[in-house]
């Protein structure tokens, strides 16, 4: 396997594919991760939008899985633009997933968006990614199986879930009535991939969440619960202490569809819902010892 991005949702895969026996490396953009990776015994390499590869052949060498989460920029997608034809170029590959978002939908003003439905992006980020999306499609839809992966809001262990925010003191409720989204446990993702590893299909797409859209609100409160302690004020959406990306991520509401997901990958989630997920984090939190 092959990571263009060892982020949270790489790193998490990463550590379940070497105990399979997988030979992992990746990208990374500052030398303390390279180095911290290497520790674990996944290469890593530094790359970025203005950082190429050193070695491309030698890094693609071998590689049968490929996946790329790199947000695009303007120019378009940073690794098909350094190393497109590096990639193509690599005989044993035999599945690329590309990690989206579904932004490319644009707003659904809280109707249901499914795979099959024509992308309407309404921000610049929902453009570059589906710009993106049509590109890894095009270059190597002829070379191996091409997975599209709309992503809906990760969470997990670590700092990335509302148990942490509730404890730091930085968590939100941001109030802007009917609005809701799905989120996805970080560790259901890696699932999904593994199985879309098995059954892969050329072109797939999938929209890669749990089975309750709701509002982000829903989820402090059940946190602040878990933790027996009051949940924050509200924060008005037209509130001035919005960011203008908060804005711009609240600006949109819809409800992914996960159908395929179960009947096309066979895909059970173990976290079906933020409960199961903010409980599993909470018991594993109280396990380590202070």
């Amino acid at each position: 396997m092959f990571f263009f991005g060892l982020g949270y949702t790489a790193e998490r895969l990463a550590a379940r594919l070497l105990s399979a026996g997988w030979r992992v490396s990746g990208t990374v953009r500052e030398p303390e991760k390279r180095d911290a990776f290497e520790a674990r015994g996944i290469g890593a390499t530094l790359f970025g939008p203005d950082i190429p590869l050193e070695s491309p052949d030698r890094a693609f060498e071998g590689v049968t899985h490929l996946i790329s989460s790199i947000p695009p920029v303007e120019a378009g997608d940073p690794a098909l633009l350094a190393h497109g034809e590096a990639i193509r170029a690599t005989e044993t590959l035999r599945w690329i997933g590309y990690l989206s978002t579904p932004a490319v939908y644009g707003d659904r003003q809280g109707g249901v968006a499914r795979e099959n439905d024509p992308p309407n992006p309404g921000s610049a980020r929902g453009h570059r990614r589906l710009a993106a999306e049509q590109a890894w499609k095009e270059a190597f839809d002829d070379v191996a199986p091409v997975q599209i992966f709309r992503l809906a809001g990760i969470y997990g262990p670590g700092t990335r879930n509302a148990i942490a925010q509730v404890k730091a003191g930085s968590a939100r409720i941001i109030d802007k009535p009917g609005q809701v989204f799905n989120r996805i446990h970080v560790d259901d993702i890696g699932s999904i991939l593994l199985a879309s590893m098995a059954r892969p299909r050329p072109g797939g797409i999938y929209n890669v969440a749990d089975n309750e859209a709701c509002a982000s609100g829903d989820v402090i409160r059940h946190a602040c619960a878990l933790l027996g302690v009051d949940p924050p004020v509200p924060i008005p959406f037209d509130s001035d202490s919005l960011s203008p990306m908060a804005r711009s991520f609240y600006s949109e509401c819809k409800r992914l569809d996960t159908t395929r997901l179960v009947e096309e990958l066979k895909v059970q989630l173990e976290y079906p819902t933020y409960r199961e997920g903010l409980a599993a984090i909470l018991t594993a939190h109280e396990a380590i010892p202070e």
